[in-house]
């Protein structure tokens, strides 16, 4: 089957213009822009949990800790993305040209997967995010089980994959600290 060719590949600038008067959120994906869905009752109580952990284990530390409406640059895949939750030690460098909105330095991500979300959080958006210079944690909280993976970059540039389960912790040593499992799904429905 012949692929439909695409009539109009968007500029970043044309994204960024769009979005500031669009309701709703958009990826740009290398001159692609897809409407990103809303979540579920469950996957907004789990990124306000981890969220909130977060924020904790930051105290006073230089970071400062962010919800999905900030907007992060991947320089390498040319992907502008809403991780559910964002935490950026030091200054914010901005991606220009783009609103307060976009920021290309993230310490840790963290994404809470979905059914229609699960495969490219675990795929293509984690090869990109994992390109990223600043990143050190990529946390991936499951919808499916009280499992949470986490990628933490090694001295040497590496990557080490860790997942926890029910009565587990997750590390993060950027903030050198732990988060229990048990924690995040803190009221869950979620067995």
């Amino acid at each position: 089957m012949v692929e439909p060719r695409r009539l109009h590949r968007f500029s970043y600038a044309e994204y960024v213009q769009r979005e500031m008067y669009s309701d709703e959120k958009h990826e740009f994906l290398d001159g692609d822009i897809s409407l990103m869905g809303g979540g579920s009752e469950e996957h907004a109580a789990l990124a306000f949990r981890i969220a909130r952990l977060l924020d904790d284990a930051i105290g006073e530390r230089p970071c400062r800790g962010y919800s999905a409406d900030l907007r992060i640059y991947v320089e390498s895949a040319r992907l502008a993305t809403f991780p559910d939750v964002s935490v950026i030690c030091g200054p914010v460098k901005r991606h220009e040209p783009g609103p307060e909105t976009t920021a290309l330095n993230p310490t840790i991500l963290v994404e809470v997967t979905s059914p229609s979300s699960e495969e490219y959080d675990l795929g293509f958006k984690r090869q990109s995010y994992l390109t990223i210079p600043s990143l050190r944690e990529y946390v991936i909280v499951s919808y499916r089980e009280r499992r949470i993976t986490v990628d933490v970059r090694n001295a040497d540039g590496s990557w080490t994959t860790r997942t926890a389960t029910r009565g587990e912790r997750v590390e993060l040593p950027s903030l050198d600290t732990q988060i229990a499992v048990d924690d995040v799904y803190r009221k869950s429905a979620i067995a």
